[in-house]
């Protein structure tokens, strides 16, 4: 009987669990941002008054100062028609099944900010800086006169 001598390996650094620390602390990020969009894909909400437009929630919520807003222009779009309108490409924000979040590009090539769940009925909302706001909201007409008529 021949005897078989066994010789382990020399252990290594601790390089492999960091490397897998890392790579799993990405993942988490990347898991917990995808939840936080679609959280604020069902709990985004527009604000109208006096001061300006205030979009809360989401990644990419800010305030519009009302003099940003040029007012007599704004309307409710069908981006199923009006394909001028449409998102050309994503420049930054999310765009998921039933979902749009961010800045893109349109087809007329200008610049949007996007809360977009409805295509239907969408709210267009140009701005006098280098860019407009496409807004999903339940009421959109009612919306969209209330930013007309600011006074």
């Amino acid at each position: 009987m021949k005897m078989e001598k066994i010789f382990g390996i020399v252990p290594a650094s601790s390089g492999p669990y960091i490397f897998i620390l890392i790579i799993s602390l990405i993942l988490i990020c990347v898991i917990a941002l995808f939840i936080f969009i679609g959280y604020s894909s069902r709990h985004v909400s527009f604000g109208v008054s006096d001061e300006g437009l205030r979009i809360r929630g989401g990644l990419y919520g800010r305030f519009i100062p009302r003099g940003d807003v040029v007012a007599e222009e704004v309307k409710v779009i069908n981006l199923n028609i009006d394909s001028e309108y449409k998102p050309k490409r994503r420049t930054n924000g999310a765009g998921l099944p039933g979902y749009a979040e961010g800045w893109f590009k349109l087809k007329n090539d200008e610049k949007a900010l996007m809360f977009v769940t409805e295509r239907s009925s969408v709210v267009y909302i140009p701005t006098k800086k280098d860019y407009s706001v496409l807004l999903s909201v339940r009421e959109a007409e009612e919306f969209a006169d209330l930013i007309k008529n600011w006074e």
